[in-house]
């Protein structure tokens, strides 16, 4: 036993006098920055120096990366360099550089080893250190945009806003959020991955976005709902939390059920032009009369054409987006007796088009009316063009035959379709007209993949597209699909201008509003409207 205890003091006092050994030869020490923001690119420097008497050789430095760092100079956290032999005396720095990330109050920790062997001797030593960065702020800001109130049952749209003052350029961004108890989720946009989880696009310095979340939500009166969200970076599957917020909405009980009908419609689809006819129902499903209130509506779409605003006996201002009726002009707004309804109406177009590149448009109103606020959404069709024209003179190929067109002869032609499409991409789309019995088409189309068929049975000639992109032929040349055709006159014709091609149809799917929409065109006949090498008189036929 007293030589087992011995054997055990001996090691000890080697181990301990191999670390005291460590820590008096090499001095190892982290320098850098103590407090930053998160997103800051910081320089670690490794400072060692031999205070020793003899060479330290075959040393090795390992250096590694807090966790939520991306190594600027590495693909690794861990950093393992052999130098040089270090000298009685010398001092040397090695430099590291990462970029950090973290919540706010976040301590991130780097860690370095240096071992190395004694000249003459084989055993090899190590010294450690380690340095501690906090980070102090984090430029992002992260919001709820949510009502402080909620009715039970009632369906509420809510938004989380981010915008990002780090100068970098923020990639694998995610939003996560958690529900309350009683909240069923409905739809988001952007479409989130699994209803509590978005993946964002890349966020440079003084640039934001928004997450619009739907869903209904239930609880008992009085209880409050806490959301919670969470803003970060997911690098090799694992969440960099930067921003954590939380609100709650109170659940309060309904004693106004309000509801609307545009063009006698619940779920209107607008179109470009259309003359919208609101009106607005406010029922009282309390137990105690509803006195002296104001109705508020707030209109809120680029395609509102305010200046065609009107309503009889709301007020609105020039220029204004909103309209208020007052309880001394409406009844219904001075007195409402339990399980009584009242009405508002206004009535606004639909511009045609705007300026601005906005994909998906929505008409949104908010209508407020004794504490209670209701929002109503609708969607709005694309806008869809197609042109038809017909050509002698064009850069596609050469046309022959005589002009004018002669009885019994052939004469050649090519028909243009040509397609704009405005703010919403749409599907299944396809382009028909049908061709008098003495034309038919010659085979020559451009592009030569274009889907195009022709039914020599009926004269239908179809081009079957498929998808079309939002904005297609605004912000790029229009689709376009030429065909050339062949016209025979016969002896009835003679002297007149009879048709090439008959009226054109465009339809397809509008995948914003699921609606099908469709645009027709004029025929075209031999006096070749838009050739403006051809005059009408080469279009009588001789």
């Amino acid at each position: 036993i007293i030589v087992i205890f011995t054997a055990i003091g001996i090691a000890g006092f080697w181990y301990w006098q191999k670390n005291q050994y460590s820590k008096e030869i090499l001095k190892l020490e982290i320098l850098g920055a103590e407090v930053i923001q998160a997103g800051d690119e910081v320089e670690y420097k490794v400072k060692f120096k031999n205070n020793g008497k003899v060479r330290l050789e075959d040393p090795q430095l390992i250096f590694e990366y807090p966790q939520h760092s991306l190594p600027l100079e590495s693909e690794f956290l861990r950093v393992t360099k052999k130098l040089e032999d270090i000298y009685p005396g010398e001092e040397r720095i090695e430099t590291f550089r990462a970029r950090l990330f973290g919540k706010e109050n976040e301590t991130l920790l780097a860690e370095a080893w240096l071992n190395y062997r004694p000249k003459n001797l084989t055993a090899r030593y190590e010294s450690k250190t380690t340095f501690t960065t906090r980070i102090g702020y984090v430029p992002l800001s992260f919001e709820f945009d949510l009502p402080l109130k909620a009715e039970r049952g009632e369906e509420i749209k809510f938004s989380l806003n981010y915008f990002s003052n780090i100068n970098y350029v923020l990639e694998n961004l995610r939003v996560r959020i958690s529900y309350p108890e009683g909240f069923n989720f409905i739809d988001s946009q952007p479409k989130a991955i699994d209803a509590t989880e978005w993946k964002l696009p890349p966020l440079s310095y003084a640039n934001g976005g928004q997450i619009e979340i739907d869903g209904t939500i239930e609880g008992e009166e009085g209880t409050q709902k806490i959301f919670r969200a969470q803003i970060g970076i997911v690098q090799n599957e694992e969440f960099w939390v930067l921003k954590e917020i939380a609100q709650s909405v109170q659940i309060i009980e309904p004693s106004l059920y309000i509801s609307q009908l545009i063009n006698d419609t619940q779920a209107y689809i607008a179109n470009p032009g259309d003359l919208l006819h609101y009106e607005i129902f406010f029922k009282n499903i309390g137990k105690k009369p509803i006195r002296q209130k104001f109705l508020l509506v707030e209109l809120d779409g680029e395609f509102f054409d305010l200046s065609s605003l009107r309503s009889e006996n709301g007020e609105i201002g020039r220029g204004d987006d909103s309209i208020l009726w007052d309880w001394k002009k409406v009844s219904s707004l001075r007195f409402l007796a339990p399980e009584e309804e009242g009405k508002v109406e206004f009535w606004v177009k639909v511009k045609e088009e705007i300026d601005k590149k906005i994909e998906n448009p929505i008409l949104r109103d908010k209508v407020t009316i004794a504490g209670t606020q209701k929002v109503f959404e609708i969607k709005i069709n694309s806008k869809i063009e197609l042109v038809q024209k017909v050509y002698f003179q064009q850069e596609f190929w050469q046309n022959t035959g005589p002009l004018p067109p002669k009885v019994n002869e052939k004469t050649t032609y090519t028909v243009v379709w040509q397609i704009k499409n405005y703010w919403n991409m749409l599907d299944k789309v396809k382009v028909k007209s049908c061709l008098p019995k003495n034309v038919k088409p010659t085979g020559k189309i451009f592009p030569e993949d274009a889907k195009f068929t022709y039914d020599s049975q009926s004269g239908e000639v179809l081009w079957n597209i498929g998808k079309i992109e939002a904005f297609q032929g605004i912000e790029n040349p229009p689709l376009t699909l030429a065909f050339q055709i062949e016209f025979t006159p016969t002896s009835e014709q003679k002297g007149k201008t009879p048709l090439l091609i008959e009226e054109a149809e465009i339809i397809g799917e509008d995948t914003w509003t699921s609606e099908i929409i469709h645009e027709k065109v004029n025929p075209v006949d031999t006096t070749l409207p838009d050739d403006e090498t051809i005059s009408e008189q080469q279009g009588i036929v001789q």
